[in-house]
């Protein structure tokens, strides 16, 4: 099997069947507000710990899936059954917005993301030393990354290997995760022996002491702003602006510090 290949197409088509069936039934009326995100992976401790705090104070039904932007950009191109979009940077939903398949200033820039080389703790990568130049040891056979041809992740991972000259020697041992937590999966579990991740993924709690890693410079590729957005076919409207309030506030803010991400006005 190449290794470079994952997630067949028809699970995506699988998950969005599944959605549009539990929550799009016509004349149904939920018993209170709801939204349904479709969010980067690189957001999957994060978002849950926005979420949380966010119920606390609101009376909302909030359920969130994971994934690539690119794929659901993809699926939302079709109207997939989501209220909100947090995608890994602006492009998906300005692209979204421009096929008028957004809520009039519906856009916001909620974080800017980083990288960071990873490997688990057992590794004898000495990643926090010497960054990506550790992945030219003989002895690394895979090397983890989203991927980029729909993963903002994925496109910063090789932009960043490009910068510090490496690219070409790497890329034969590159394998793609669907999107960026498949990559810190990959690394994780063995199946490479180290990934280039996203540093809010590094920092999840149940890592912390299961790995080492180095941030990689911000300056080594391009400026990861991330961008999300309220579709135009959004259930409750209302629900999905206090939640995009929320985010952008100062708690919504503090949240996003402690899992690595910058604010977009920094």
């Amino acid at each position: 099997m190449n290794p470079k290949r994952f997630a067949p197409a028809w699970l995506c088509l699988l998950s969005t069947i599944v959605l549009a069936a539990a929550g799009c039934r016509p004349g149904s009326t939920p018993s209170r507000p709801r939204i349904r995100i479709a969010a980067a992976a690189d957001l999957n401790v994060a978002l849950g710990a926005l979420v949380d705090r966010f119920r606390a104070s609101h009376d909302v039904e909030v359920t969130v899936s994971y994934g690539s932007s690119g794929t659901f950009y993809a699926q939302l191109l079709n109207q997939a059954p989501f209220d909100m979009f947090f995608s890994a940077d602006l492009e998906y939903p300005r692209q979204l917005a421009a096929r008028g398949l957004t809520l009039a200033q519906g856009e916001f820039s909620y974080a800017v993301g980083r990288l960071v080389v990873w490997t688990p703790a057992a590794s004898p990568l000495d990643v926090e030393h010497q960054g990506l130049q550790a992945l030219t040891d003989p002895a690394v056979a895979h090397v983890a990354i989203a991927n980029p041809d729909h993963a903002p992740y994925g496109r910063a991972a090789v932009a960043a290997l490009r910068s510090a000259g490496l690219y070409d020697r790497l890329q034969p041992k590159l394998v793609y995760g669907e999107n960026v937590a498949q990559a810190l999966q990959f690394a994780g579990s063995g199946a490479a022996d180290a990934g280039i991740v996203a540093l809010s993924l590094a920092l999840t709690p149940s890592l912390k002491d299961r790995a080492r890693w180095m941030e990689i410079p911000i300056d080594m590729y391009p400026r990861m702003v991330q961008g999300g957005t309220i579709l135009k076919w959004a259930v409750d409207a209302d629900a999905a602006r206090s939640l995009r309030a929320f985010v952008m506030g100062a708690d919504g803010r503090a949240i996003l510090k402690q899992y690595g991400f910058f604010p977009p006005d920094a």
